[in-house]
């Protein structure tokens, strides 16, 4: 399951990423307010993002946070393990948090470890090809797709 602190995280960026555009800072509160984002945490949620690289700060009355690199370079399987640690469900079947199951007697031949592998297959290749970016054209594509709906309903 999605952490609170990487769907967060996630909002954040998307947020970040719209705004970028017109070249200006955000503050924490202005973030939190526009996603519904309990401040202090998301103070925590950026603090991480800006020491992994992604986010960049500046202080004063100007000050706020921006994107570090292109949206369309920040992908989910980073922004997750960064906030959320692995993608896979169970430590058997990471690749980056491997760790063997303390109840496994032959994970060679676990069928429990063979699906969770496969899940986090498939997972990896569907965000680890998602940028933020991405997420901003499919909802762009979701609210054209509603407005071609509503406007053909009156």
């Amino acid at each position: 399951m999605l952490s609170k602190k990487s769907k967060y995280a996630i909002k954040a960026l998307i947020t970040l990423a719209k705004r970028s555009k017109t070249s200006q800072l955000m503050r924490i509160a202005e973030i939190s307010k526009a996603e519904k984002i309990p401040q202090k945490f998301l103070e925590t949620i950026l603090l991480d993002l800006k020491n992994h690289g992604i986010l960049g700060s500046k202080l004063g009355i100007n000050g706020g946070y921006f994107l570090l690199k292109p949206a369309d370079q920040i992908f989910l399987t980073d922004v997750i393990r960064f906030t959320n640690g692995p993608i896979a469900l169970i430590p058997c079947a990471s690749l980056n948090f491997y760790e063997k199951c303390d109840d496994c007697e032959d994970e060679v031949n676990c069928g429990i470890r063979k699906v969770m592998l496969d899940v986090r297959k498939t997972s990896l290749a569907i965000l680890s090809n998602t940028s933020i970016s991405d997420i901003i054209s499919k909802e762009k594509r979701l609210m054209n797709a509603k407005n071609k709906v509503n406007k053909s309903t009156k």
